[in-house]
C-alpha cells in the first residue's frame, strides 16, 4: 500500500494489501511513497503529515484522504496514556469505488471544482467499525475475501454518512479535475513519480500534460524535473550534513550513481565534492 512505513498487519484483498493495521511507540517519524490512495485513519495518539507545501496533523479519532503517487513525511506521537500510535490505512482503489457505487446505487452528486485535501472528525459509529477489525488482523490469512469485500463496503457507507466532504473527494479520485499545472509539479517533483502519475494527479491525458507543459515552461517535463532536482541536490549539499545518497534517494533518485553521473555532467563536478 506505502513504502516506507512501519505496519504491524494486513489484510489482502486480490493479492494487495486492502487495510493495513500500524501500533507503533511515540517519536517514530519517517517518509513514505503512495502506491494507492489512502484513507489514514488514527485512533490512538496523533500523526503530523507533510506533503509538498502543506501539512496537516490528525489527531485520535480522526481521518484523511491521500491521493496515490505522492511522497509524505511523518512523524508519530503516542498518546499520553498509552504511549502508543494506532491508526489504520484504507486503500481505496477505483474497482471498489466502482463497485459501491453501481451495486449499492449510490447518487453521486455533481461537482465543479477540485477539493483540498483535509484533516475530518470520524463519527461514533465509523470510530466502532475500525476496532471493529481488530480481531481479524490476529489471523488475517484466515479471513474470506468475500468477508473482508463487504467490510470495505462497510467503510464506505460509514465514510459517505460520516464526512461528504472525504466522499466526495474519494469520487474524485476516479475521474480527478484538472488541477493547475504549476501546483502538481512544483509539490511532487521531488518524488520517484512517473509522467503519468503527474498526468493523472493533473486530471488530463499523458499526452495534454506534455503538451500543455511544454507550452508553459518551454521544455519537456522530463527535462524540466531532473534540472529541478539536480539544482535543489545543490542547495542541499552546500547547506545541510547529508550524504549524496540521502540527498538522491530524498529528491526522488532511485540510483545514487546514476545521480552522482548526471550531477557531475551539470556542474562539472562530482556531488561529493560540493558536500
Amino acid at each position: 500500500m506505502i513504502s516506507g512505513d512501519c505496519t504491524t498487519s494486513s489484510l489482502v484483498l486480490d493479492g494487495g494489501s486492502i487495510i493495513d493495521q500500524c501500533i507503533v511507540t511515540a517519536g517514530e517519524r519517517g517518509t513514505f511513497f503512495l502506491e494507492q490512495h489512502l484513507l489514514y485513519v488514527v485512533l490512538g495518539g496523533s500523526v503530523k503529515l507533510v506533503c509538498g507545501r502543506q501539512t496537516w496533523t490528525v489527531g485520535k479519532n480522526e481521518m484523511i484522504l491521500l491521493r496515490r503517487a505522492q511522497s509524505v513525511s511523518y512523524e508519530k506521537q503516542g498518546s499520553e496514556e498509552t504511549g502508543l500510535f494506532e491508526s489504520q490505512l484504507f486503500a481505496i482503489n477505483d474497482e471498489l469505488l466502482k463497485d459501491f457505487l453501481t451495486s449499492q446505487q449510490v447518487q453521486i452528486p455533481q461537482m465543479t471544482e477540485a477539493l483540498g485535501t483535509q484533516v475530518s472528525p470520524m463519527s461514533d459509529r465509523l470510530v466502532a467499525y475500525c476496532w471493529s477489525l481488530s480481531p481479524y488482523f490476529n489471523n488475517p490469512s484466515q479471513v474470506n475475501p468475500g468477508l473482508l469485500r463487504l467490510k470495505v463496503m462497510e467503510l464506505l457507507y460509514n465514510v459517505m454518512d460520516c464526512s461528504k466532504n472525504i466522499f466526495r473527494q474519494m469520487l474524485q479520485l476516479r475521474h480527478p479535475l484538472r488541477t493547475d499545472i504549476h501546483r502538481v509539479v512544483e509539490e511532487n517533483y521531488t518524488s520517484p513519480i512517473s509522467l503519468e502519475e503527474l498526468a493523472y494527479l493533473s486530471g488530463r491525458s499523458l499526452s495534454s500534460f506534455k503538451r500543455e507543459f511544454q507550452e508553459i515552461y518551454g521544455e519537456s517535463p522530463a527535462r524540466w524535473i531532473r534540472q529541478k532536482r539536480l539544482s535543489k541536490a545543490h542547495q542541499m549539499l552546500q547547506a545541510s550534513n547529508l550524504s549524496v545518497a540521502d540527498v538522491a534517494y530524498s529528491l526522488g533518485f532511485e540510483n545514487p550513481t546514476h545521480f552522482s553521473r548526471i550531477f557531475k555532467q551539470q556542474y562539472g563536478i562530482s556531488p561529493s565534492s560540493v558536500a
